[in-house]
């Protein structure tokens, strides 16, 4: 048996997170590797992580997350720069990313196409009837303003919005390039689906958790199961027959605030039968 794992908002900043998260191992050789974004603040610490698991683990996919994007008003890389050059970074190593080829993984209903996703945000989980300036004052005076607003810079886009845009844009061109029959895996660090920020401690941040133009991609591109973070609530939820799976590690302090089990780490998202040979990758 081969599994495809899946994780997110590794934080390694933090010690007891850094602990968990370097004793990843596979089951098999030939087990594969999700990482849903959020991997550390630091550069050097994300690409460091990402090859030691790409040295366990027969191939490694990784989506950013706002804390891998985050940069300082001083910095060389800021915005799209910081991500393309994480993306060189990852190519190096061996990791797939968002601007590579989809691999497949095979299965016996058919392969499926395992697309790690770059979407961002645009501001618009909010209610239908309130702008985003409403809505930001309410984020404001809940005290729940996301860090992003000071250290995601959109650059060289005018604003998160626009560069959220430019992602859409970009993937749904991928996306559609996929054979009309076959089914997908979409690995996304913000969910694709809204339903999930419902469960939010505090409803305000929604802001900073998706859009709504992906809201029925898991229908539009066959998905299989979608895989998601950012929201520090790993749970699954079935919409319209496709599972998603919130597979964030988070911090330690949620970790120990939780009374419920609460499976974290690696997550078994597809799992294909011995002796099923591995395809060859596509577009």
């Amino acid at each position: 048996m081969t599994t495809l794992f899946a994780v997110s908002d590794l934080h390694l900043n933090h010690r007891a997170n850094r602990e968990i998260a370097e004793a990843f191992h596979p089951d098999t050789a030939a087990d594969w590797l999700a990482i849903a974004g959020d991997v550390a603040h630091d550069i050097e610490e994300i690409v460091a992580f990402l090859a030691l698991m790409r040295g366990r683990f027969a191939k490694v996919l990784w989506a950013p997350g706002n804390h891998d994007l985050w940069s300082r008003s001083g910095d060389a890389l800021r915005g799209e720069h910081r991500y393309r050059h994480l993306v060189e970074r990852c190519r190096a190593i061996g990791v797939l990313t968002p601007e590579d080829p989809f691999p497949l993984w095979p299965d016996p209903a058919g392969d499926i196409v395992v697309a790690p996703l770059f979407v961002l945000y645009d501001y618009t989980l909010r209610p239908e009837t309130e702008t985003k300036q409403d809505a930001m004052a309410r984020a404001i005076a809940a005290r729940v303003v996301c860090n992003d607003e000071t250290l995601l810079a959109p650059a060289p886009y005018p604003s998160r919005e626009a560069w959220c845009a430019e992602r859409l844009r970009i993937t749904r061109g991928r996306l559609d390039a996929i054979a009309p029959e076959a089914r997908t895996l979409l690995i996304s660090h913000w969910p694709l689906h809204p339903g999930p920020v419902a469960r939010l401690r505090y409803p305000e941040f929604s802001l900073w958790c998706g859009t709504r133009e992906t809201a029925d991609w898991h229908v539009r591109y066959r998905a299989a199961a979608a895989v998601y973070g950012h929201l520090h609530i790993p749970v699954a939820d079935d919409y319209e027959g496709v599972r998603h799976d919130e597979v964030s590690l988070g911090y330690p302090r949620e970790r120990a605030a939780r009374t419920r089990p609460v499976q974290y780490g690696l997550r078994r998202v597809l799992v294909r039968p011995a002796g099923l040979e591995p395809a060859t990758e596509r577009l």
